[in-house]
């Protein structure tokens, strides 16, 4: 693999340029994007030792957005994500892992509504500018809801649900380094 190990250092999430999204089964019919536009982070990469590698992301539960306010109310209500009470889901990695010259799986832990559960990004380099000091990322990742107890709304009468268990979270990062 080339070292990309000129571009290693502390970098710091662009929010305006990054996004992270998700995509979920709604009604068993359509599927309803969103994202969450209120987050920060940061990462240490160390291109020549990816183990040496961390990040961690923290992401304003109120901040989601689907382009639909009332739906967007309901999400942060108790029973789904509870953003009064949990007003922030987290990311801290605890392992990364290089697996082609510009792929890295990204292991670490994600808490949403204080249940934690490991979960692994697959990231994609996308581009690196030294120049300018930004480089830029591409991940996604399948969750089930239900795993951190986001459980709203319950099972339809006639046995299907509303909302699918599964959410695709896709997630486009640009960076800035800090050193």
């Amino acid at each position: 693999m080339a070292t990309l190990g000129g571009i290693s250092g502390e970098y710091t999430l662009d929010a305006d340029r990054s996004r992270i999204g998700f995509v979920a089964r709604h009604a068993l019919i359509s599927r309803v994007r969103g994202h969450f536009g209120e987050f920060e982070g940061s990462a240490y990469l160390d291109f020549d030792q990816p183990g040496g590698s961390s990040a961690e992301v923290t992401i304003q539960v109120a901040s989601i957005d689907t382009g639909n306010g009332p739906r967007d109310d309901q999400l942060r209500i108790n029973e789904f994500l509870n953003a009064t009470r949990y007003p922030t889901i987290t990311f801290v990695s605890s392992r990364v892992e290089q697996s082609s010259n510009q792929r890295f799986a990204l292991t670490g832990e994600l808490t949403i509504k204080g249940t934690t559960r490991e979960v692994t990004l697959t990231f994609d380099l996308q581009s690196t500018t030294p120049e300018a000091g930004s480089i830029s990322f591409t991940a996604a990742t399948q969750i089930n809801r239900r795993d951190w107890n986001v459980e709203w709304p319950p099972p339809l009468e006639t046995g299907g649900v509303l909302i699918g268990d599964k959410v695709m979270v896709e997630i486009r990062v640009v960076a800035a380094r800090t050193e």
